[in-house]
């Protein structure tokens, strides 16, 4: 699996739920709010909404707590408004950075953004520094015991999937192009198959190699920005050896 995909499994395994679940909520509370502004509260004319409750969802999040989100993004009374940022930079050993954040305070979230890069030998980046090593890309993983590979590898080839990946012990990791993520998901479901997690994200067009001490001190950033209130997402190029991320997650 890429960097990032093991990081966010590494991440769910290693924090405790109670705590996870409190920040998710926040953070996919957020993500609705700005998706039904932007799109239009039906979800099945807003693609961004659709997902953004399937994985709220999957986290747990009860179906009032959706209602009411929805109702308050149709509303007309004052609420506070939240800005998309995505923010670029580097961290040890030159790996680079994607930082998608929802604020109400734009100057906020730099200055605590940037504090956390330059104690941890991380910097912030002028804008489109890092964001040509990225491609957006729609991510699925399916748990290898609900199906066999050929029919795995079919089912995501006929619904427009771009390539599949075997190589990790427990999922199929499925990559689509962000407008077929949906459609990919539904052609699983529909089989009856089980889909662990499906996301947009942004994927590494190159890696950065990190061992020893540097790639402990990348995964440390990683889990200080992820811990950041405005900060939605966080995507790197970095390549650390299986042992390495396997002890992070003890």
């Amino acid at each position: 699996m890429s960097g990032h995909s093991k990081w966010h499994n590494i991440r769910i395994k290693k924090m405790k739920m109670d705590q996870l679940r409190g920040r998710l909520f926040s953070k996919l509370s957020r993500e609705i709010m700005v998706a039904a502004r932007l799109g239009g509260i039906d979800p099945e004319a807003n693609p961004r909404l659709r997902l953004a409750i399937s994985k709220a969802k999957e986290a747990g999040m009860p179906s009032e707590n959706i209602e009411r989100l929805l109702k308050r993004a149709s509303g007309t009374a004052e609420e506070v408004r939240y800005e998309e940022v995505t923010y670029e930079g580097y961290g040890p050993a030159g790996v680079a950075l994607m930082i998608e954040v929802l604020t109400d305070n734009r100057n906020r979230a730099a200055q605590e953004i940037r504090a956390i890069l330059s104690r941890n030998g991380g910097t912030l980046a002028e804008a489109g520094s890092c964001s040509w090593l990225f491609e957006r890309k729609g991510i699925l993983l399916i748990p290898k015991g609900e199906v066999d590979e050929d029919t795995a590898l079919s089912i995501a080839i006929e619904a427009g999937a771009e390539d599949v990946k075997t190589d990790d012990p427990d999922n199929y990791e499925i990559i689509t192009a962000p407008e077929d993520l949906e459609d990919v998901k539904d052609a699983f479901e529909k089989e009856g198959i089980k889909v662990a997690s499906a996301d947009l994200t942004m994927l590494p067009k190159t890696t950065v190699r990190v061992e020893g001490k540097e790639a402990m001190a990348v995964l440390r950033l990683m889990e200080l920005l992820e811990e950041q209130e405005d900060v939605q997402r966080v995507y790197a190029n970095f390549d650390i050896p299986d042992e390495i991320m396997s002890a992070a997650s003890q």
